[in-house]
């Protein structure tokens, strides 16, 4: 399988123009900092004392300073949605950008934490080089109380250190709270672990203010490595003479500094710097809070549930309404339950909008885990509803629900494709939903002109989720004199027995229904040849397998000149 050079600009150019960006910004910021404190005639005694100590926690701290600041940008899910639904201010290439909006934050995530590990060495040699080369010449300079002091206790007695322990130990719970394995089994802890972060930023701010690292603030009167004709020894108590003032490398002078060809005017004095933390995180952490303080507020109402709907193979489906609320198709809510936790929400995808002729709208989940089987308990308090395969609604008093949201995903951009290719795997079949019931209302007012739609599922009973949808919509556009619109093909990859839809109803679906797994390159070239030197894009929620394959194939050699676009569903 090629790699088309074309094809993967098309796809991974700009997130790799961003990527380079910010590395570069990270390795300017680092080598910046690292000089300065290396050479600059202000932290001349203190590099003396610290050596490339205290380069390296500054250079770093400059890295944690800036990756702080871009980490919570991404999380402004309003606004990042704002700007998806705004064509006017956004082009498709920058929408398509937002998509990555997760694995920008995942990236400064991991920033912050390889960071934070040398900027904490750096400083662990900086409390041993404070102890073992106590200054008696600069008393202001140390941090130690006297030469010797254990560094144990100058970390653990000074502003700096205690919240350097705490922001430490936040970061390692947050960290490893965020793995993969965690997140799949347990996604409460990752949770309520990554809510920390409200702790985090508190304890950083504190930490930048301790004021351990001081700067010389007379440098014109005090030139670094100066002649003091009046300086006493600390450890004689006799004068000091010209002749007994230590003569230095010049590896060892500030550059530009010629300090030793003139004789000091004053003592040198010190100061501590003015923290610059705040100036860096305080507008997005403004914002963001700013954010979820709107969210707060639009999310305080809750929903009305109009009915509840349990399908084959343990999903459901709820139904609700709530005043004022719009939403695009393609998008999701995150739904909480107080009686399930008051604290945790969840994401799910809406599979069907809110409309002018229609108020309800409504989202399909898998019971898989402990809050969605507490959830479904208390919505369906019969289990014996679960092994019925025709939906059966059921009309009792509902847990209080809220949502927040809307928020964007990739799926939105379907319509903004004269072809797209939206490949499903089982309950990955959801954000696609929404895209067929807008379909179904008016597809004409869209840009699509042909959307090809695979849905794979290991049982049969799983395509009675939307059979009812999709025939609606294949016979509407068959009615419409417009068959072409609408390419479905069903793949059943368990093919244990002889499986079919029997029902006459769902006859559409029968007929294209097949066995077996998609033979992905063929049907590529399939859509390519139909839809030559065309972009075509492409839409996937399902497992890792399918999502890497369909990802590999836009990227290689292009069919018949067409340009297949990757877009992958993930929530953030």
């Amino acid at each position: 399988m090629a790699l088309s050079w074309r094809s993967w600009i098309a796809n991974e150019g700009g997130k790799h123009i961003i990527l380079v960006v910010w590395l570069g910004a990270n390795t300017w910021l680092f080598w910046r900092t690292f000089i300065l404190y290396y050479s600059s005639p202000q932290y001349y005694y203190l590099h003396k004392m610290l050596g490339l100590g205290l380069c390296i926690s500054r250079a770093s701290a400059s890295v944690l300073n800036l990756n702080s600041s871009l980490v919570l940008l991404p999380m402004c899910r309003s606004m990042l949605t704002c700007l998806r639904g705004s064509h006017k201010l956004m082009s498709r290439k920058g929408r398509r950008l937002m998509d990555k909006s997760k694995t920008f934050h995942m990236a400064c995530g991991v920033a912050i934490c390889v960071f934070s590990a040398v900027h904490v060495s750096a400083h662990l040699v900086n409390a041993l080089s404070f102890s073992v080369r106590y200054s008696e010449e600069f008393p202001s300079l140390n941090v130690a109380r006297h030469r010797g002091e254990d560094p144990r206790i100058i970390i653990l007695t000074t502003v700096p250190g205690v919240t350097g322990v705490l922001l430490v130990l936040i970061l390692f719970l947050m960290f490893t709270a965020s793995s993969y394995c965690i997140r799949v089994s347990s996604y409460e802890i990752f949770w309520y672990t990554h809510n920390l972060f409200i702790v985090f930023y508190v304890v950083l701010l504190v930490h930048a203010i301790g004021g351990a690292l001081k700067y010389q603030t007379n440098v014109d009167t005090h030139p670094p490595g100066c002649f003091r004709p009046n300086r006493t020894d600390p450890k004689t108590g006799s004068s000091a003479h010209p002749e007994q003032e230590p003569v230095l490398g010049a590896s060892e002078l500030p550059v530009g500094g010629d300090g030793f060809n003139s004789i000091c005017k004053e003592e040198a004095r010190f100061q501590a710097h003015f923290p610059e933390t705040w100036l860096w995180v305080s507008g997005p952490l403004c914002l963001y809070c700013a954010e979820r303080l709107y969210r707060y507020v639009r999310s305080s109402t809750p929903v009305t549930i109009v009915s509840v709907v349990s399908h084959p193979c343990n999903v459901i489906e709820v139904r609700m309404v709530k005043n004022s609320f719009k939403a695009r198709p393609g998008q999701y809510i995150v739904l909480n339950c107080p009686s399930v936790s008051s604290l945790e929400g969840h994401p799910f995808t809406l599979t069907a909008c809110p409309t002018e002729r229609k108020a309800t709208f409504g989202i399909h989940l898998r019971v898989v885990g402990d809050w969605t089987e507490r959830f479904t308990e208390l919505l369906l308090p019969d289990p014996s509803m679960d092994s019925e395969i025709l939906p059966i609604v059921n009309q009792r008093r509902y847990p209080k629900l809220y949502i927040d949201g809307p928020f964007g995903s990739p799926s939105e951009e379907v319509f903004n494709y004269e072809v797209s290719l939206c490949v499903a795997g089982g309950i990955g079949v959801t954000p696609f939903a929404s895209v067929l019931n807008a379909l179904l209302d008016e597809w004409q007012r869209y840009k699509l002109r042909r959307i090809y739609f695979i849905w794979v599922c290991r049982e049969l009973q799983s395509f009675y989720w939307f059979a009812d949808l999709l025939c609606a919509l294949h016979q509407k556009l068959w009615q419409d004199n417009r068959p072409d619109y609408f390419n479905i093909q069903l793949y059943l990859s368990n093919a244990e027995g002889l499986q079919n839809m029997s029902e006459e109803r769902y006859r559409a679906l029968s007929s294209r229904l097949l066995i077996g797994r998609p033979r992905w390159k063929l049907l590529f070239e399939e859509i390519g040849k139909a839809n030559k030197h065309k972009r075509v894009g492409v839409f996937c929620c399902g497992p890792k397998g399918i999502s890497k394959t369909l990802h590999k194939l836009c990227n290689s050699n292009r069919f018949f000149g067409t340009t297949f676009e990757y877009n992958k569903e993930s929530f953030s």
